[in-house]
């Protein structure tokens, strides 16, 4: 447990705008109340912004945008630095607040106190390795420069699973990179990006160069930013629908996009598989922050041979987890982030019941305060199962089987989406088949989870456009000039 009280926590995270480097009240006259999802009271109530100050956050990012992009890169690399020190110190507070707000274990939240810290260090030495290239051109007649610069200032929409991570993993890149931003954190689970912003503002980065604007009417007040000709930058991390409008939005302006969103991870489970290992994996892959991510593995396609036992192995580790409050000892289940996400859960569990499944534990909504879903395991789902073909985002494993190799690919290829997928095999022939084969961004061979501040991390098909993190991270925020000069006449 956070040293710190709950109240006392919640009373130091600001409840107003960051805009140019004020905490500044919303001219909304409007107020967002943030629920904690495992008992559905309200924790904390805070400035709902209007159209008018999401036009006031876009007019300080433009105004600081030439001074930061003049700033020196190892200059910006510290302060991302100092930002990733003063995180490490106040990991347990971090931690607690993500868990008030979202509702995962606290063990988690530290999990991803960890996992978000990385992308501020990552980014801070990528500040400094921003690169370029000298040569004579093929005809000898010249002399090529290519240069890098910061794309400009950027509009950044985080979502409400990961409240530290996606925040990150968004802003790091974008201030190594020498580019201002507006984010504009979920309505489910804004405290974490507003916390966050006063340590960045501790850490010493300039007015204007970081804007939060919290809202419940994110469409009206996003649209103006977007159609902004300022702005030249979009990333948003979410549901493939919203992404689509947004694509669309962004196409009036032709701006650069970065899109991570929805998924439908198939974990294969082949015969030559060492169980322990898919079980483990299986664990993560799919009840690793309740099953709300967008690489949670939502299709388990085992092969006949081994289905039965590994529903079994699987059901005894399952029905042992614990229920309750993320801030309570042992708990390794917590809610679901509202009644819809519930809802959602019975609903796609119920479908495929009607078309045949076997529920083996769980299956149904919690009977207690908050939004709780019994973590489930379901054998035996049929094609046509609404389960196989929308994303869960909850604590439902379902299982279905394959005959060899051909079908499982099949299988697994047979979805829109194409963010990350999971296979289990002893064999590297196999394996190395699988990585040519499986259409995915992302795979997780023989491990269940594959996120890494040091890795590229996106999807193909309707999961998403360009890569966050890695050494290709810092480009989404760069443009590339070419100049062609001639040679020096002696």
């Amino acid at each position: 447990m956070s040293a710190i009280s709950e109240s006392d926590l919640l009373s130091r995270v600001p409840d107003r705008l960051f805009i140019g480097g004020e905490w500044v009240e919303s001219t909304s006259g409007r107020s967002i109340e943030v629920v904690d999802p495992s008992t559905g009271l309200v924790i904390k109530t805070i400035a709902d912004a209007s159209i008018a100050d999401g036009a006031r956050a876009m007019d300080a990012a433009v105004a600081a945008q030439d001074s930061w992009a003049a700033t020196a890169p190892r200059v910006r690399g510290e302060i991302l630095r100092r930002a990733f020190d003063l995180l490490q110190e106040r990991a347990e507070d971090f931690a607690l607040l993500m868990t008030l707000e979202m509702g995962k274990p606290l063990a988690e939240s530290r999990g991803e106190v960890t996992y978000g810290g990385e992308f501020l260090r990552w980014f801070s030495e990528e500040a400094v390795r921003i690169g370029g290239h000298y040569g004579v051109n093929p005809e000898g007649t010249g002399r090529m420069f290519v240069t890098r610069f910061p794309v400009g200032p950027s509009f950044l929409i985080t979502p409400w699973n990961f409240p530290l991570a996606m925040a990150t993993r968004k802003i790091a890149p974008a201030i190594a990179a020498g580019c201002t931003a507006v984010v504009k954190p979920a309505e489910l689970t804004p405290l974490t990006t507003l916390y966050f912003a006063k340590l960045l503002e501790e850490s010493g980065l300039p007015k204007g160069v970081l804007n939060i604007i919290t809202t419940s009417t994110s469409g009206e007040v996003s649209a103006p930013i977007i159609a902004d000709p300022r702005l030249r930058k979009l990333s948003f991390t979410g549901s493939t629908p919203v992404g689509v409008r947004l694509l669309k939005q962004a196409a009036d302006n032709v701006l650069r996009t970065s899109m991570e969103l929805g998924g439908n991870a198939p974990f294969l489970v082949f015969e030559d598989a060492d169980l322990d290992a898919a079980v483990d994996g299986a664990m993560i892959a799919k009840f690793r922050n309740i099953g709300q991510a967008c690489t949670a593995a939502n299709r388990f396609i085992v092969h006949e041979s081994i289905a039965e036992e590994f529903a079994e192995r699987v059901t005894a580790r399952v029905s042992a987890l614990t229920i309750g409050r993320g801030t309570e000892v042992g708990v390794s289940i917590g809610p679901l982030i509202n009644a819809g996400a519930v809802a959602k859960a019975k609903t796609l569990v119920d479908d495929a019941v009607a078309r045949g499944a076997t529920v083996l534990t769980g299956g149904a909504p919690v009977g207690r305060d908050g939004t709780f879903f019994a973590p489930t395991v379901i054998i035996g789902v049929t094609p046509g199962s609404d389960i196989l073909h929308e994303e869960i985002f909850g604590p439902v494993l379902s299982i279905t089987t394959f005959t060899d190799e051909a079908d499982a690919v099949a299988k697994a290829n047979d979805t829109q989406y194409g963010l990350v997928s999971y296979a289990f095999t002893r064999d590297l022939a196999r394996g190395l088949r699988l990585i040519d084969s499986i259409q995915t961004g992302m795979m997780g061979l023989n491990v269940g989870v594959v996120s890494n501040a040091a890795a590229p991390f996106g999807g193909v098909k309707q999961s998403g456009l360009g890569r966050e993190g890695g050494t290709v991270g810092i480009d989404e925020y760069l443009e590339t000039k070419y100049v062609l000069a001639p040679h020096t006449v002696a």
